[in-house]
Order: structure tokens, then C-alpha cells, then sequence
């Protein structure tokens, strides 16, 4: 080969090395990238497939409607295990490495607590979509870390629904307490007992809590029949919920005191166990199927079609909605930049599926639970309730 042949050989490859980075830059300037964190393997991995899923239709809608500013949506998944260690692990590579402007996680509020001084040193967007642990927003916005936002109903805002609904909607003023002894379960009793208060009237009566493995309730449901009590406050194992509806049975508690809380009162299997129990139960829920709003039967039907008719779970649904929510932050903002979209945010007055969203000043999102009860077998929407958080002085 002579050496004109050479050069132009030479040239030729690098106009092509030229086209492909140009081709790639493009490409990328084309795309607004938004990392995921979630469980992907490990013990709550199909909670991840769940939250990953909703994420990507929604993706795929606001896409075809013209993107957001004229660019793509395309997620950066990174997996947590539900692990802190390697939930902060996937953050770091996400902000130091892919330089992603925002992240949508985790599922486990242990990851998401651990996420938060990472995104807040690096001036990166944190919206959570699934974790309920309250001290998430107890520390965000006006709490410290203005970077960390969250779409989602805390262990804390649940107690407080399901109290108002008590109380207020069905007459309930005499409450035991039959908890599942962890921290979910005694937290959810001391967030009842601190928006007690609120109402004069109630008052509980007796407090117990039980073992994971525990299967004989008899001597505290005696008590508890003893008490004066109307309704049992319980936020449990759905494992152990039939088991203790069908001792109240035996008891001859059916009809008498119903269940409140928060133990998976208003699935099939619980409600088979002892019907004449569960009839009148009381739980509130982030999103249903069932929900019957426009916009979330839409939601429903689309992820059944794109995932060869896969029923949604309450993290797909939350993590399409936050996606969108997003979305319409940065058509608000009509800017790229951080500090904009984070603006646009936190004064945001966003439709979702449940009703309408906006945040508090610890960036804690107001939004609507689906209040359940159980009539005739079969659980029942009663409405849908927003409470506001009274955060610690």
C-alpha cells in the first residue's frame, strides 16, 4: 500500500471515529437521564421489577408526548439490596460518574436515610417515591436537607387517616391496642397516641403488642373483651391477621370490635379466615387497582398492556406518578437546572391519580390515602383523606 493509500485509509477512519462521537453526543444531549435506585435482587427484589416497571411507562409516555424540553427521559438503574451500604454505593456512581441531575429512591427507607447527605452535599434532587419512614421529611426541606423530597404517605400520616377516619366517620371512641411488637408496629401506635389529642372523645383502653411467631391471643383478646373496647388498633404481620380474626371469632368479638390499622385486612385470604370479623375493618392504602379516579384506571389498563397483563402494585403506580410529577416540575421550571426544578417543586400544585399534590415546607408531599373497609367480604373504598404532619418543634 503506498502512502497515499495510507492517508486516505487514515482519514477515512478517523472521519468515521468523528461521526460515531458525534452520533453518541447527540445522542446524549438529546436525553435527560434520571437515576433509579431500588431493591433488584435480594428479598424485595420484585418490589424493585415493580418500581422499575411504573418508572419506565412512564417514561415512555412523557417521551412520546415530546419529552420534557425537547429530551428523552432514560433511567439509570443502580440496585440497593434494601441494603444502605450498597444503596449509597449506587448514588455515589450516579452522582460522581453518569453526573445525573436527579434520583428517584429507594424503596427502604434504611437507603433512602442514607442517600440524603450524599444528595445534599452534591446539590442533587432526591425524590422518593415508596419509603414511609417520617424522619425522611422530619429532616428534609426546612429540616436540613433541601435537596431530599418525597412523594409519598409516611407511617405517620397513615396513623393519623386512619384515626381521623375512626373517630370521626365511624363513631369509634374506645380503642385497644393489639400491635405487632417492631418498630413499624410501635411506631404506628405512637403516631396515634400523639394525634389522639385531636379528638377529646377517644381514649384507649388497653396496649399489648405480640411476637412475630406468637399464635395464641386468647388471654389478651379476654382482656381486651373486658376493656370496653370498640376497635382493636392493629398494625401487624398479615401472616398473623387471620389468626387473630378467628380467635376474636371463638370469643364471640365479631360484630362487636372491629380491626384498625394497617395488617392486610383487606385481602382475600384475611377476610376468608373469619368474615363476620373482618366485616368492618378499617385500612388505609397509598393507591389501589381499584381506585376508580380517571387517571388511574387509565395508569392501570396501560401497565397491564405493556407488561402482558401484569396488575400494578402500589410501587409501580408510585414510582409512574413521581416520573410524571417530575416531568411537569421541569415544564414548570422551563429550565434544566437544579436549583430550578427544585424551586419548581416545592410550590408544585401537581394532579396525580389520588388527587391533588402539593408540598409542605419539609418537602413532605399532602396527598390523599384511599380509605378501605371491609362489607358483606369484600373491601370497599370509602374515600380517599389527606392529613397534614405536626412535626416536632
Amino acid at each position: 500500500m503506498n502512502r497515499r493509500s495510507i492517508l486516505r485509509q487514515s482519514l477515512l477512519g478517523a472521519l468515521g471515529a468523528t461521526a460515531v462521537f458525534c452520533a453518541g453526543h447527540a445522542a446524549a444531549q438529546d436525553t435527560y437521564k434520571i437515576g433509579l435506585v431500588s431493591p433488584m435482587s435480594g428479598a424485595n427484589a420484585r418490589y424493585g421489577a415493580f418500581a422499575n416497571k411504573g418508572a419506565n411507562l412512564a417514561a415512555k409516555e412523557i417521551n412520546a408526548a415530546g419529552g420534557v424540553l425537547g429530551k428523552k427521559i432514560e433511567f439509570v438503574s443502580g440496585d440497593s439490596q434494601c441494603v444502605p451500604a450498597e444503596g449509597v454505593s449506587a448514588t455515589k456512581r450516579m452522582v460522581s460518574f453518569d453526573k445525573l441531575p436527579v434520583i428517584i429512591g429507594d424503596i427502604c427507607s434504611s437507603v433512602t436515610l442514607a442517600m440524603q447527605p450524599l444528595v445534599e452535599e452534591a446539590g442533587v434532587l432526591l425524590v422518593n417515591a415508596a419509603s414511609s419512614n417520617p424522619m425522611i421529611t422530619y429532616k428534609a426541606g426546612v429540616g436540613g436537607f433541601k435537596w431530599t423530597f418525597r412523594n409519598y404517605p409516611t407511617d405517620e400520616v397513615r396513623a393519623a387517616i386512619v384515626l381521623e377516619h375512626a373517630v370521626k366517620n365511624r363513631g369509634l371512641k374506645n380503642f385497644a391496642v393489639l400491635s405487632v411488637d417492631s418498630d413499624y408496629g410501635r411506631g404506628a401506635i405512637n403516631f396515634t397516641k400523639k394525634y389522639l389529642p385531636r379528638y377529646p372523645e377517644a381514649k384507649i383502653t388497653s396496649e399489648d403488642y405480640y411476637k412475630d411467631a406468637e399464635t395464641d391471643f386468647r388471654p389478651v383478646l379476654s382482656k381486651i373483651k373486658n376493656s370496653g373496647a370498640q376497635a382493636i388498633l392493629m398494625y401487624g404481620l398479615a401472616d398473623t391477621t387471620p389468626i387473630i380474626a378467628r380467635q376474636m371469632l371463638e370469643m364471640g368479638l365479631a360484630g362487636k370490635v372491629v380491626l384498625v390499622g394497617n395488617g392486610e385486612f383487606n385481602t382475600a385470604k384475611t377476610i376468608a379466615a373469619a368474615p363476620a370479623v373482618m366485616n368492618g375493618s378499617i385500612e388505609a392504602a397509598a393507591w389501589l387497582p381499584e381506585w376508580t379516579s380517571p387517571k388511574s384506571q387509565k395508569f392501570v389498563e396501560e401497565y397491564k398492556r405493556a407488561y402482558g397483563g401484569e396488575m400494578p402494585n402500589n410501587h409501580a403506580y408510585t414510582h409512574w406518578e413521581t416520573t410524571h410529577l417530575i416531568a411537569a416540575a421541569i415544564k414548570a421550571a422551563g429550565s434544566l437546572k437544579n436549583d430550578d426544578i427544585r424551586a419548581a417543586l416545592a410550590k408544585i400544585k401537581y394532579d396525580s391519580a389520588m388527587g391533588p399534590t402539593t408540598f409542605d415546607d419539609h418537602n413532605q408531599a399532602i396527598l390523599p390515602m384511599v380509605l378501605l373497609e371491609v362489607a358483606d367480604g369484600k373491601p370497599v373504598i370509602k374515600s380517599a383523606i389527606a392529613s397534614k404532619v405536626d412535626y416536632p418543634k
